[in-house]
């Protein structure tokens, strides 16, 4: 196990060229080739106009090209979030343009990132990276416009030690397998820093499915990053793969399910507490139903607002988490305060639809909330429509309105943030304080209409 190295020693520390990096299926690159590709496409990015460079990859190898390139060559490598052409047009002023391992119907600038062999074995170090260089990342915020983060690779590095200094010797020979996707905090950290700081491989692609998991060659030992959406969806019929450690993070994972998995991996996940804005800031080993939240080394909790050392502000950061604490300072989180909620482990600003709807014909008011429905969250909204939008829907039907509504709504909003159930009303309900009240609201969505 290699002392957890910084990024920016990344490629710059002697280590040997055949030292693999990220295979998949057959395909194995090595750091010799990860050094080829980055300072093939240092020298392109050197060329380039413009500071802040979006990230939209799938390839998990192409992801770690662009993201060194970007920093050796000076550059912000931006994390928009999202890989969706409509939503990056909207959001061509955040960025100079796009970094990406696939041509997107993008109409700024874009470079398509490749791996090519290398005809020779010289490598030349490349310009330092500055430990002032930051990365941005974009996550939904309370007013529903995209919030802009900004990571310094120094707080990476030091997240990266704190969890190396827990997590350390059981990753030891592991390689590392993911179902989150890398332009997300958590993904950065778990499936490119860590993996990178450790010298441990990484698999470029995404297990979209349980049969994927089964199928890992069964000589390896494997880290497992994932999710409470992917993990209670696991088929426990299938062949068990070798998964020597097991992290779940994005949302709180039932102990059901915990259980489930556990009868077929004869393992306990290492759960993760954080956010984009603060970086990690619990685990817990859970083996009953009941343990609690542990803060890692440096991470205090005062009422509603954490400090740490991966947190910039020294004046820490308010939680959307309501946290309740036992004696010895660990905790059990108990509910979420804002207009940012988590469905299937991904933040969904209810603002943010409410507006994707008001920018629709016909729609005069818009109240988006969570409605649950057989042990399921799905996202419900309450719209006020005008004279002609009524008399459309009446015409071509509810059904047909809806599905219109949809596919008007997928090309800028996630998948489970597209609304699963309708209600026309002639005005949103408010108390006597004119505040809606989402109980209230959520009243009108017990029976089907």
């Amino acid at each position: 196990m290699y002392k957890p190295l910084p990024l920016s020693q990344w490629l710059n520390t002697p280590r040997p060229d055949d030292t693999p990096i990220a295979w998949l299926d057959d395909r194995i690159w090595t750091l010799g080739e990860l050094r080829h590709d980055v300072t093939q496409l240092v020298d392109i990015l050197r060329q380039e106009e413009g500071e802040r460079w979006a990230l939209c990859f799938d390839n998990g190898y192409l992801f770690i090209v662009a993201l060194l390139a970007a920093l050796h060559a000076g550059k912000t490598p931006v994390l928009p979030g999202h890989s969706r052409a409509a939503q990056l047009n909207e959001q061509r002023s955040l960025f100079s343009g796009v970094l990406s391992d696939t041509t997107l119907d993008f109409s700024g600038r874009q470079q398509l990132v490749t791996s090519t062999v290398p005809t020779n074995n010289d490598f030349s170090p490349l310009p330092a990276i500055d430990d002032t260089r930051v990365i941005e990342l974009y996550t939904s915020g309370s007013t529903g416009a995209p919030q802009r983060v900004i990571k310094p690779i120094i707080s990476l590095d030091r997240e990266a030690r704190l969890l190396a200094g827990r997590f350390g010797e059981r990753l030891t020979g592991c390689r590392v397998v993911a179902s989150v996707v890398l332009h997300h905090l958590y993904g950065l950290t778990f499936r490119v820093v860590l993996p990178m700081a450790l010298g441990l491989p990484v698999h470029a692609s995404l297990l979209n499915y349980a049969e994927q998991l089964s199928a890992l060659p069964h000589d390896k030992r494997y880290l497992f990053i994932s999710s409470p959406a992917f993990l209670k969806r696991l088929d426990t019929a299938l062949t068990p793969p070798p998964v020597a450690l097991l992290f779940s993070a994005g949302g709180v994972l039932p102990w059901r399910d915990i259980t489930a998995f556990q009868g077929w991996l004869n393992i306990w996940p290492d759960e993760i507490y954080g956010s984009t804005e603060t970086g990690v800031m619990a685990w817990r080993h859970r083996q009953d139903e009941t343990t609690l939240w542990q803060p890692f080394p440096g991470v205090t909790f005062n009422g509603d607002r954490v400090t740490s050392p991966l947190i910039h502000e020294a004046e820490g950061i308010v939680l959307d988490d309501i946290l309740h604490f036992a004696a010895d300072g660990q905790f059990n989180i108990v509910g979420r305060r804002g207009r940012v909620v988590k469905i299937e482990d991904k933040r969904i600003s209810l603002d943010e639809i409410e507006q994707r709807l008001l920018a629709l014909d016909g729609i005069c008011d818009a109240a988006a909330l969570v409605v649950m429905r057989g042990g399921r969250q799905s996202i419900g909204v309450l719209l006020v429509l005008n004279d002609a939008a009524r008399l459309h829907r009446d015409n071509v039907g509810k059904n047909a309105q809806e599905s219109a509504w949809r596919r008007a709504l997928r090309p800028c909003l996630e998948p489970v943030a597209v609304p699963r159930y309708w209600r026309i009303v002639d005005e949103i309900p408010v108390n006597s304080m004119n505040k809606r009240v989402t109980a209230q609201l959520q009243e009108l969505f017990h029976e089907d209409p």
